[in-house]
């Protein structure tokens, strides 16, 4: 056998390499997609749990937390095979992607945690819960940027901005059901509302340029159209702003105010917008698991035919020293290179995969320095609330007091809350351990 056979036959196992690790990720992409629904539907229930301080959907919350804890299960194992399979062609940045997701996992308990005793407001759980979801979408969008095969490369591209898209619907739902169960929306809220709004479409949008035509007839099944009407209504009952003549213009709108129908409460209207919008969500959810299923039977059909491919260039057949890098050559034939770039080029939008790449990186680029703070803010925090017990206790203050008592100290003593308080907390356990001693 020449020494071009043998190249052309090393290339075909590389090839068949490269797509068995995209099978991997197809499948990790799959585990991911699930883990990110069961977290998105936790996030709405622990915002309506925080706003109304418990008194609804305390059940609800738990039950998603620990369906959220069995789909993070099974990510944790599919991504520890993934550190244990990863080739030289999977690339760091993937495998930095996880790294980063699971060092925030570790804290996921803590914020849950803080949930269920109210230690956090319903503004910074959503937040924090956004900055993990988007941690696993950068997986996902990792795993499309370094496919080499065009036709998964495309698959990948459309199912990274369905979960994309359905992540802003998430929050959007996490938006709304701070409004509606409060009773209403505030200027930030309103404006939050529309711009996720607006971000859904310009994904969904992407994802119907790369979609295949079979997951464009699941999507256009999928949603209906009277849910899709309930939830504009509601979104126009959010927008809305009635010019009540008692009222200074300023002052917050209230949902009595621009919802009509009377027989409708606060909290009514709270529980159909979670209802719609999670019936919205499910609708795309099933849009994406089709998605996943095509991922993988495409990967297999690759690998199926170059694995045929190499059988046929390993059996002499008596042709010229040619016939195999024609054999070869004929496996692109139907995607010649760059098309999937070409393709964009031209598309509505005018946007180049190389410009969408470069769009995403640079908006998780900081993504790992975000779930930081974000852990900091809650180790803060926690720091704060013993620091103010004590100081409740001891000096005999209410909790404002305490409060203002901490913040005037640390300014006093140019030192930020969270080291004051740790100062108060250290004292606390050296005048402890003294006391100790005196006893003994």
């Amino acid at each position: 056998m020449s020494s071009a056979q043998q190249l052309l036959l090393t290339a075909l196992r590389c090839d068949i390499d490269s797509l068995h690790h995209l099978a991997t990720t197809s499948e990790i992409v799959g585990d991911i997609s699930g883990f990110i629904h069961a977290l998105q539907r936790e996030r709405g229930a622990s915002t309506i749990y925080l706003v109304s301080k418990g008194k609804r959907f305390a059940t609800r919350r738990k039950e998603y937390v620990e369906r959220s804890q069995v789909a993070e299960a099974v990510m944790r194992q599919r991504l520890e095979a993934l550190t244990k399979e990863a080739r030289p062609q999977a690339a760091a940045r993937l495998i930095r992607r996880v790294a980063a997701v699971w060092l925030a996992l570790d804290d996921l308990d803590t914020l849950r945690q803080a949930i269920h005793s109210f230690a956090v407001s319903p503004d910074a759980a959503t937040q924090a819960l956004n900055h993990l979801i988007s941690g696993l979408l950068a997986i996902v969008f990792e795993a499309a940027d370094t496919s080499a095969d065009p036709d998964i490369t495309r698959a990948l591209v459309a199912i990274f901005h369905l979960m994309q898209g359905k992540e802003l619907a998430g929050q959007e739902r996490a938006c709304g059901a701070f409004g509606f169960t409060q009773g209403h929306f505030d200027d930030a809220h309103r404006e939050l509302l529309s711009r996720l709004v607006r971000d859904q479409q310009r994904c969904f949008a992407t994802f119907e340029e790369f979609a295949s035509a079979e997951a464009l007839r699941a999507w256009e099944q999928a949603l209906s159209p009277r849910t899709l009407a309930g939830i504009q209504q509601l979104r126009n009952t959010a927008y809305h702003t009635c010019h009540h003549p008692h009222r200074h213009p300023q002052q917050k709108t209230s949902i009595d105010d621009t919802y009509t129908d009377k027989a409708h409460t606060d909290k009514a209207l709270g529980e159909t917008w979670y209802e719609l919008t999670t019936l919205r969500i499910d609708s795309i959810k099933t849009v994406e698991d089709t998605l996943n299923s095509q991922l993988t039977a495409l990967c297999h059909q690759k690998i199926t035919q170059v694995q045929s491919a190499l059988e046929q260039a390993e059996t002499p057949q008596g042709k010229s020293p040619l016939a195999p890098c024609e054999q070869l050559l004929a496996l692109s034939d139907s995607q010649p290179l760059g098309e999937l770039t070409a393709s964009a080029l031209t598309s509505p939008l005018g946007r180049s995969l190389i410009e969408l790449a470069h769009a995403q990186s640079s908006h998780l680029q900081g993504l790992s320095d975000e779930l930081e703070n974000t852990r900091k803010a809650l180790r803060e925090r926690k720091l704060i609330e013993r620091a103010k017990g004590l100081i409740m206790a001891y000096q005999a203050m209410t909790e404002e007091e305490a409060y203002r008592f901490l913040r005037k100290t640390s300014m006093d003593q140019s030192k930020s809350m969270a080291d004051m308080a740790q100062s108060i907390l250290d004292l606390s356990s050296m005048l402890k351990r003294k006391e100790e001693k005196h006893t003994h």
